[in-house]
């Protein structure tokens, strides 16, 4: 005799991860490419099932710290679920355990992260930074350019993202030199620190990238064509680090 157990486990979260994901996007998330990952269905089950939410919503906060979403951003995003499911505002020691997520994956990247991004070779943020201090240092500031590149696209499982970001790795150290002062931001960013003796290289970078990203099966989760502009160094130092923070999110 079969038994009918009904839907998977899988399966429970999908329909609420979905107006989870719809109420957040159209009003508080920044980047609907970025906002899913499997933490999202540990908490959409245990609020379904009606088990303790805190151990998923810590995973969730740590989850967001990683991926570089802002505390604020977070919680807004966390107040979205609630609306999706009591439509009241989450509990106080959930929000608190979101909260305590995040704040211990900031303090172990902040200690453990390196200067290269494993996925696509380039430098990460924090060496871009020490460069654009450089600039205004030595006063030459007033004469460097950012060039932005965002590819992001779709939602990439880690494979496709890892894809793409190897893609334009490949690419920008092609069309600028190994040499150049780049860094990945995550989350389908890329900047390059535009020296004046430079081409701002956006027609071959942006070329090799689509070409790159096809070649490794990675085109459905890059933006084509690829958006990318060139702006000025900010005012100082302090806002151009500030800058760097904002490109990641915009």
């Amino acid at each position: 005799m079969t038994i009918d157990t009904g839907p998977p486990a899988a399966a429970l979260p999908r329909a609420l991860r979905e107006r989870w994901r719809d109420e957040s996007t159209a009003s508080v998330w920044r980047r609907p490419s970025d906002w899913y990952h499997p933490a999202v269905d540990e908490l959409a089950t245990a609020l379904l099932l009606a088990e303790d939410p805190a151990p998923a919503a810590e995973l969730l906060g740590a989850a967001r710290a990683e991926a570089g979403v802002g505390i604020g951003e977070s919680i807004d995003d966390l107040a979205c679920l609630y609306r999706s499911t009591t439509g009241g505002e989450p509990p106080l020691q959930v929000v608190r355990a979101l909260c305590a997520g995040w704040t211990d994956a900031q303090a172990a990247g902040f200690v453990a992260s390196g200067l290269t991004d494993p996925e696509s070779g380039l430098p990460r943020r924090d060496y871009l930074e020490l460069r654009l201090a450089e600039c205004f240092h030595d006063g030459t500031a007033a004469d460097h350019r950012l060039l932005v590149l965002d590819v992001a696209a779709g939602v990439p499982d880690p494979f496709a993202r890892m894809a793409r970001s190897a893609a334009v790795g490949s690419a920008l150290q092609d069309t600028f030199g190994a040499g150049q002062p780049m860094a990945s931001l995550g989350g389908g960013v890329f900047v390059v620190l535009l020296r004046p003796q430079d081409d701002d290289g956006q027609p071959l970078a942006a070329e090799l990238i689509t070409e790159r990203a096809a070649a490794l099966d990675a085109a459905a989760v890059t933006r084509s064509p690829v958006r990318s502009w060139t702006e000025p160094l900010a005012s100082s130092a302090v806002l151009a680090v500030d800058r760097l923070a904002h490109l990641l999110r915009v």
